[in-house]
């Protein structure tokens, strides 16, 4: 297969499948029409837009757009790689063209690059290959993540009536302005989100400031000091992962019941540190060792205590590795249901996550569920997109020594 008339046409007719698929799905979803893709004519008209690249594009920049165009013949055509439903607007299939004809003109562009028409070397056949491989896996893996959170996202924004005529239908009419909203609204006013929004942060942030306030001095002793058992506490941080939460699910249970801490702010504050300390104190028991013993060293000799070597040197020198700490607690305890669920069943005192299951129930509208799961998602995803650079800092700071 080491030929580039070989090679070309068929990573076009793969890339065309991925494409139609994708232009299906997406055309599907945004306008609740039919696109379905013809996975043989895909064969086909793929294998003629990368027969058209390696023999024409590395020579001529416009036979570059003759894919573009044959993709867009090849959409408006009966037998093209998409075929559309009844009442599908035109519209509706000039986008899916566009989106079709430029999708196959840049991938090709990307994926074939520098494949020339005749015998190809190793290298040059793997890298299209590999650039092929790149670019499913990217379109594979967003879709699995964005579908579902397209699905909830339009679902929230339908009304009753609508999600009645056609479950499947997940598009939007914008023309409805805030009426769109209005499962939000509801939730604020009639199901007290907003308490259970407000549990949630400030039960997140207690947790971040136990977990630091025990990790932070157990992670400094392990790193730094020499003591028996030392390299199997190091070791063995993590074995508390290897129990599944809901073997030890019954017995919390029971012990908080006689204790009366069940039902309570304190009892939930007071158990989400377990799960996040172990993980705090491996992250930053590695950070500690990379930074250079002599700068505390320094310190010592210059009259400091050892707590203020740890306040006013180590602290400085870790807050890229606290950060990333903070936020991954912050996101475990933000998220954790399991035992909230096992534990609170006042509503007043609901975290967000018990609160969202509270409206999986057949006497509640399913648009309220996704509003509800859309309010408990994006807040988290948009801190972590935020501050994801102090994350990746954070976590690789500590690999290298130095």
């Amino acid at each position: 297969m080491r030929k580039g008339f070989i090679t070309g046409p068929v990573l076009g007719a793969l890339w065309l499948i991925v494409m139609a698929t994708t232009v299906a799905v997406a055309m599907s979803f945004a306008t609740g029409a039919a696109f379905r893709p013809q996975l043989l004519l895909c064969l086909l008209w793929g294998a003629v837009a990368g027969l058209i690249y390696v023999r024409f594009a590395p020579r001529h920049a416009l036979a570059r757009l003759t894919i573009s165009g044959v993709m867009a013949l090849a959409m408006a055509s009966p037998v093209g790689p998409v075929v559309t439903g009844e009442g599908v607007s035109s519209s509706a299939v000039l986008v899916a063209m566009i989106a079709l004809g430029g999708g196959m003109h840049l991938a090709m562009a990307a994926i074939l690059q520098d494949t020339p028409f005749g015998t190809l070397t190793r290298h040059e056949y793997e890298a299209a290959v590999i650039r092929f491989l790149t670019g499913f896996g990217y379109i594979f893996f967003t879709a699995i993540v964005l579908i579902p959170f397209y699905v909830m996202v339009m679902t929230s924004l339908k009304s009753q009536q609508a999600l009645l005529q056609n479950p499947l239908d997940f598009s939007v009419e914008i023309s409805k302005g805030a009426e769109l909203f209005r499962s939000y609204v509801e939730l604020f006013r009639d199901f007290n989100f907003g308490t259970y929004l407000w549990t949630s942060f400030y039960v997140s942030v207690l947790t971040v400031a136990i977990t630091l306030a025990f990790s932070v001095p157990g992670a400094y002793a392990v790193a730094r000091f020499r003591f028996k058992g030392q390299k199997a506490f190091s070791r063995s941080i993590l074995l508390i992962y290897m129990v599944p939460m809901i073997v030890l699910a019954l017995p919390i249970y029971i012990a908080f019941s006689m204790t009366g801490l069940r039902n309570s702010i304190l009892g939930i504050v007071m158990i989400y540190p377990v799960t996040t300390i172990p993980v705090a104190l491996y992250m930053l028991q590695g950070y500690f060792r990379g930074l250079p013993t002599e700068v505390e060293e320094a310190g010592l000799m210059d009259g400091l205590s050892r707590l203020a070597v740890i306040w006013k040197i180590t602290l400085p020198l870790s807050l890229p590795a606290l950060a990333s700490v903070s936020l991954y607690v912050f996101m475990i305890a933000w998220n954790e249901f399991l035992l909230a669920f096992m534990l609170l069943d006042d509503p007043s005192k609901f975290t967000l996550t018990r609160g969202v299951a509270m409206l999986n129930s057949s006497e509640i509208p399913r648009q309220h569920l996704m509003a509800g799961a859309v309010i408990a998602t994006v807040p988290i995803m948009v801190l972590f997109l935020g501050l994801e650079r102090f994350m990746t800092k954070g976590l690789t700071a500590g690999s290298v020594k130095g």
